[in-house]
């Protein structure tokens, strides 16, 4: 028996998008001196607003006001003092959590049952854990000394989150930030700005300035910046690497990843299922950590793949804003572009796709879950990141073979590992060359936890106490 879902859209007269927005310097909006872009709803292409971009003028004035914010005010205020503004606006968060999920599914496309229940609650949890921290910075093993000026460019896939991965340890630690969100995804960026004012911020401890790539080079490579922190692709990491190399500058990368999500035999199936469709289809399969390449013990992967399929086959696609939809639109025609480009890849190099059969929408950019068998570790697909609702199956023997076949790649973001052995979890968990391993379960986040990654995933931690490292001097400073 199957029963069809009546539709169940949230509102969006919660949310009030202005026709065109400035950048945020020195606690005020400001039209800046470059020009501007368009932001659109991926879901439907319609123009949300003209955003200005930020020229290296617009970056400098930002710097300037960070900086006098820096060492006239913020610095020089107690852990506690900065604790009660960080406090504040985690409270804010949490009031304004409607209206913030709403415009991040809007402006992103991620279904808002995950912006609602996932990001929203993480991010207002992440401003309450390093508010803990702030009057507490002597204890940390990192002293409590700050660096300085923080320039710190974000990504598409979680603007929100992101966001406050990077801001609220830097203002716990005493620094002041200059902040680029995406260019696609500006927008709750710009809500988060409202919400500095809202929480009297002295100005200039939060600057924000959108752009593109050039506006977040002219952030990296400012003389006055004293720390970069960077999400994003490998490729432009590596850019970011070269840009400060021979300067005195601490960086943070948090890159590409190709995670492996293994299944052992003795694995509770359904559950292992559960975790699948989590590891790769959440938000669309953007997400950094994603488990995009599973590896299944032999024995069982016929049974396995029969019931991922049909699990799948329960996923709705549509609407972002219907609190039924799993699986929401790709942030944009380009994302869309590399999505599609790699899975004939796919299909050019002989594996076998499948993919779950629904009806796209007809505007708006979309992909439908989607697997691939018959894949060796040759395929590009199983090597490249494609950021999206594309899973490789691969298959093992033992667990010597999963171990090789897992570390068989240049990134280390992340790791699942499904077994009903606790011993064989802490084994492989040992031997995985990745920043973060789940057991039994996958993409769990929890800003008492560190994370990062090795090799081309990049290096620093993001999160915890580890988290704070990167924004202090160091003990003996």
């Amino acid at each position: 028996m199957s029963f069809e879902y009546a539709p169940a859209p949230e509102s969006r007269a919660v949310v009030d998008i202005k026709p065109s927005y400035g950048l945020f310097i020195n606690g005020e909006s400001t039209d800046g001196t470059g020009t501007a872009f368009k932001t659109i709803n991926p879901a439907t292409e319609e123009v949300l607003a003209e955003v200005a971009e930020a020229s290296d003028a617009d970056v400098d004035e930002a710097v300037k006001a960070a900086r006098r914010a820096y060492t006239r005010v913020w610095s020089r205020m107690s852990g506690a003092e900065r604790a009660k503004y960080l406090y504040r606006i985690a409270r804010i968060i949490q009031e304004r959590g409607r209206e913030l999920a709403v415009l991040e599914s809007i402006d992103n496309g991620k279904p808002i049952k995950e912006s609602r229940d996932v990001d929203v609650p993480i991010v207002a949890a992440h401003f309450f854990y390093y508010a803990g921290w702030a009057d507490k910075l002597e204890y940390s093993g990192y002293g409590s000394t700050p660096l300085g000026v923080a320039g710190q460019v974000i990504p598409w896939n979680f603007p929100l989150l992101m966001l406050a991965w990077k801001i609220a340890p830097a203002l716990a630690c005493g620094n002041t930030v200059v902040l680029k969100p995406a260019e696609t995804t500006p927008l709750t960026a710009l809500l988060f700005a409202e919400i500095c004012q809202q929480a009297d911020l002295p100005p200039g401890v939060v600057n924000i300035v959108t752009g593109a790539g050039d506006t977040g080079r002219a952030i990296v490579s400012h003389p006055d910046v004293d720390k970069v922190a960077f999400t994003g692709s490998t490729e432009v990491g590596k850019a970011i690497a070269r840009a400060v190399a021979g300067t005195d500058k601490k960086v943070t990368l948090e890159l590409g990843g190709k995670a492996a999500n293994i299944v052992f035999d003795d694995a509770p199936i359904d559950q292992a299922v559960e975790g699948i469709v989590n590891g790769i289809f959440f938000n669309q399969g953007h997400v950094c950590c994603a488990g995009s390449r599973l590896l299944v013990q032999e024995s069982i992967a016929d049974d396995l793949l029969e019931r991922l399929k049909r699990r799948m086959s329960t996923l709705r696609m549509g609407d972002p804003l219907d609190k039924n939809t799993d699986i929401g639109a790709i942030n944009s025609g380009e994302q869309l572009m590399r999505i599609r480009e790699l899975s004939q890849v796919g299909d050019a190099e002989g594996a076998e796709r499948w993919e779950v059969a629904c009806d796209l929408p007809t505007k708006g950019f979309w992909f439908p879950p989607t697997i691939f068998t018959g894949v060796s570790q040759a395929h590009r697909i199983a090597r490249e990141e494609i950021f999206g609702p594309v899973l490789s199956v691969l298959t093992f023997r033992t667990p010597s073979e999963a171990i090789e076949k897992a570390n068989n790649t240049p990134f280390g973001l992340s790791a699942g590992v499904w077994t009903d052995k606790g011993s064989r979890i802490l084994s492989m968990a040992n031997r995985l060359r990745a920043g973060v391993v789940w057991a039994n379960t996958f993409n769990k986040f929890d800003p008492t936890s560190p994370f990062g990654g090795y090799k081309e995933s990049g290096y620093g931690r993001e999160g915890g106490r580890h988290g704070l490292e990167a924004y202090l001097k160091g003990a003996d400073a």
